[in-house]
């Protein structure tokens, strides 16, 4: 298989210090900073780097073409999710994220009513992804991605009815010498928790919160212990009830007082606009300002200490009738995916995911064609081989109604 990945940020370069390891994919990584994909390239002698700019649709399929792949995997910012979908799609190959297309509030209503919904100008051409043949498998990260695989799990293996696929997201991750360093790009993040969260209901449908909203208190494994977590816009929410049956969808963040503190001081400036404002006679984003302040999250790593948690809670009705409600999770420590792989435990947990689902596509234990979530395809061959990989999944059983 040959892959052009776009983007060589932290996760990019995770994927390709994954994917060096396993001997069904070779890479060549593009990025705007070509300096940026030739360091990534190094992970294996026979990756190429390339320039890019992850906007040239045209560019994109040139690439596609010329270097004869057979998938792009979209490792870029949201904002450059279309023009890469797009070319894959016009080139007649396949297509992985992490992030979906970007929401656009609803302009009246925004805290109640969804406007476009993260996915919805990929899921608009779903028929001509079918009609090609090819496949576009959409949020394939640790959130979304393994999240979705876990509801997949719970639904066929664990429960004969679901209450509730929620997932939560917390960590103990610190970091020395800054007093706000965050662990993934702040661009992203700012686009996910100051947007209007979402929520699915069985008889309502998707619908929206104020940011920050239904603050619970959560109890993760491995020594992190109990994290108030709150409502945040995440492509689950989007994904997981287009396959998975549940009463209810949730996902839900463990962001910590002060980190919700620095983005609504962010949000009340407006320094979270990504339109450009006049600065000294120059056109600059607010938000890409934000971002250049901040280190580098895939810089990191070696100032970090603690771990990550992803998981998707699950409550309901157990296959023997009882009530039943279960947690699983993924957990990656700071100190191991250093010493493993010199990246930093975020991104290498986000990134290991798009290479074990790209080589089940390889191999044809994965298949299909249209856009598809992870939730569409089945889970114990993905589970197996996360564990093949050396980082393990693992569920918690808890008492119903208790968290």
């Amino acid at each position: 298989m040959r892959i052009l990945l776009i983007g060589a940020g932290g996760v990019g370069t995770a994927f390709a210090q994954i994917a060096a390891r396993r001997p069904f994919a070779e890479l060549v990584i593009a990025d705007y900073d070509l300096s940026r994909a030739q360091r990534a390239a190094k992970a294996k002698d026979s990756y190429q780097a390339v320039q890019l700019d992850a906007r040239d649709q045209q560019a994109i399929e040139a690439l596609l073409a010329t270097h004869h792949c057979d998938v792009l995997m979209n490792a870029a910012d949201p904002r450059f999710v279309m023009p890469q979908f797009d070319a894959a799609l016009a080139a007649g190959v396949n297509y992985l994220d992490m992030a979906m297309s970007l929401s656009h509030p609803d302009p009246e209503q925004p805290y109640a009513k969804t406007g476009v919904k993260l996915g919805d100008d990929q899921f608009a051409v779903a028929d001509e992804w079918e009609q090609a043949g090819k496949l576009a498998l959409v949020g394939i990260g640790v959130e979304p991605g393994l999240s979705d695989v876990f509801a997949r799990h719970a639904a066929d293996t664990m429960f004969s009815e679901i209450n509730e696929l929620g997932v939560r997201d917390g960590a103990n991750l610190t970091v020395a010498g800054y007093d706000f360093a965050p662990t993934f790009s702040i661009w992203t993040t700012i686009e996910e928790c100051l947007n209007p969260p979402v929520i699915w209901e069985k008889d309502r449908g998707w619908f929206t919160t104020p940011p920050f909203s239904e603050p619970e208190t959560f109890t993760f494994p491995a020594g992190i212990g109990p994290v108030e977590c709150v409502n945040v816009e995440h492509e689950e929410v989007l994904l997981m009830p287009r396959w998975v049956q549940a009463q209810r969808v949730t996902f839900k963040y463990g962001l910590g007082e002060e980190f919700i503190g620095v983005l609504e001081t962010l949000h009340k400036l407006g320094l979270d606009k990504t339109d450009p404002v006049s600065v000294g006679g120059a056109r600059v984003s607010p938000r890409d300002v934000v971002a250049a302040c901040l280190p580098d999250p895939a810089a990191l790593g070696d100032k970090m200490s603690g771990v990550t948690c992803a998981g998707t809670w699950v409550t309901g009705t157990g296959k023997d009738g009882r009530p039943r409600e279960v947690y699983l999770y993924h957990v990656v420590d700071n100190a191991w995916s250093m010493a493993e792989y010199g990246s930093q435990a975020v991104v290498w947990q986000t990134a290991v995911n798009p290479v074990v689902a790209l080589e089940l596509i390889d191999s044809g234990a994965w298949a299909g064609s249209g856009v598809l979530g992870p939730e569409a395809l089945p889970s114990e061959p993905f589970l197996d081989l996360l564990t093949e990989y050396g980082s393990p999944w693992a569920s918690e059983e808890r008492t119903p109604a208790s968290s």
